[in-house]
């Protein structure tokens, strides 16, 4: 009969050990998972709602549209305004982008929060 080889917890023997494995609790796996998207889904709707409103503050203060910050913030808030760039055609095109982008900042917050009670009720 071959011979059971264990050892003590802790030393090291050179002998073969038998690893034990917790079980897997898929429940609290779940959980933490939901839990990082929920994080992830609101700090990107977050982000996309402060693009939007730093780029309707640096239109409607005149910032320089030459400069590296403003072209930036430009560059990223119009694929990020979806369908609210031109929703609104107000004749003053300062207006417009406050009125659309707004409308898109605003757009981005209800969305997150929406997507997040829902991430949340299938934890």
């Amino acid at each position: 009969m071959p011979e059971e080889v264990t050892t003590a917890v802790g030393v090291d023997d050179g002998a073969p050990t038998r690893r034990h494995r917790r079980p897997v609790d898929v429940a609290r796996a779940r959980r933490r998972a939901a839990g990082v998207v929920e994080t992830l889904a609101r700090w990107f709707g977050s982000l996309a709602a402060l693009l939007m409103l730093a780029h309707v503050v640096l239109t409607v203060g005149q910032a320089n549209p030459d400069n590296g910050i403003t072209r930036f913030v430009a560059a990223w808030a119009q694929p990020l305004a979806l369908g609210f760039s031109d929703l609104f055609t107000p004749g003053d095109p300062r207006s417009a982008v406050a009125v659309n982008y707004g409308i898109a900042a605003l757009f981005w917050l209800l969305a997150t929060s929406l997507a997040v009670r829902i991430i949340r009720s299938a934890r």
